[in-house]
C-alpha cells in the first residue's frame, strides 16, 4: 500500500475517533450523528460528504457490541479519482 493511501486511511480513522469521542461527550451531537451522519460530519469538520459515500452509524449497548471491519485488501485495487479524493479527505476508506 502506498504512503498516500496509508495517510488517507489514517486520516479517516482519526476522523472516526474524533466523531466517536464527541458523541460520547455531547448527547445532542450523538443524536445528530445517529440521525443524520453527513450533517454531523459537516458540522464537525466543515466537509460535504459526497453522495456515493454512505454512513451507517450503529450504537452499541451493554449487550450488543458492533465490530467494524475495514475494507479487505482487494477493495483498494480499483479506485476511481472521485473515491481516491474522498479517501484523501478522510471521508471514506474504500470501495
Amino acid at each position: 500500500m502506498d504512503t498516500m493511501l496509508e495517510s488517507a486511511i489514517q486520516t479517516a480513522e482519526e476522523m472516526q475517533r474524533s466523531l466517536i469521542a464527541k458523541a460520547g461527550e455531547d448527547a445532542d451531537f450523538r443524536v445528530q450523528l445517529v440521525s443524520d451522519p453527513k450533517a454531523a460530519v459537516k458540522q464537525e469538520f466543515g466537509i460535504d460528504v459526497p453522495d456515493f459515500i454512505n454512513f451507517q452509524v450503529h450504537e452499541s449497548t451493554m449487550n450488543d457490541l458492533h465490530l467494524v471491519l475495514p475494507p479487505g485488501p482487494d477493495a483498494w485495487m480499483e479506485l476511481d479519482e472521485e473515491r481516491l479524493e474522498a479517501i484523501s479527505a478522510g471521508l471514506c476508506c474504500g470501495g
